[in-house]
């Protein structure tokens, strides 16, 4: 089952990295969307939230502390889903697929949250993992 386990940290946490990767190599072109949905220091933003997502992905497949990078994930995603994605303040035109990328996003924090439950659990397993988690709870 740890192989199970392990593809399943590969197909969730894969997208991550890639995302990471193009919010690294894309930041102009991102920076763009970025001010016009009013980040603040939006190159920086994106340019951060890039190495976040990349880290917390290799985080997760690797299994180094994967249960921190895991809650990384799961917080980037849902500020992600409330700033960049305001499906409620959308006009007609772009309102329905703002509700499907602020829904991806929350979905995807609740697979991230699963994760991070399992990885900080004492005992339990989430396959094969290069360190123990950070976050030590009681089952």
């Amino acid at each position: 089952m740890d192989i199970v386990l392990l593809i399943a940290r590969i197909l969730f946490a894969g997208m991550f990295i890639m995302s990471g990767i193009n919010h690294l190599t894309k930041a102009d072109a991102m920076t763009g969307y970025a001010q016009f949905k009013k980040v603040p220091a939006p190159k920086l933003s994106v340019q951060l939230s890039g190495l976040l997502l990349a880290l917390g992905g290799l985080s997760i497949i690797l299994g180094v502390y994967a249960d921190l990078g895991a809650i990384v994930i799961a917080a980037l995603l849902v500020i992600m889903a409330v700033k960049m994605h305001d499906f409620w303040a959308a006009d007609a035109a772009s309102k329905q697929s703002e509700m499907i990328s602020f829904l991806k996003n929350i979905s995807m924090a609740g697979g991230a949250l699963f994760i991070f439950a399992i990885a900080a659990q004492e005992g339990a397993s989430y396959g094969p993992a290069i360190t123990k988690s950070l976050f030590s709870f009681v089952k």
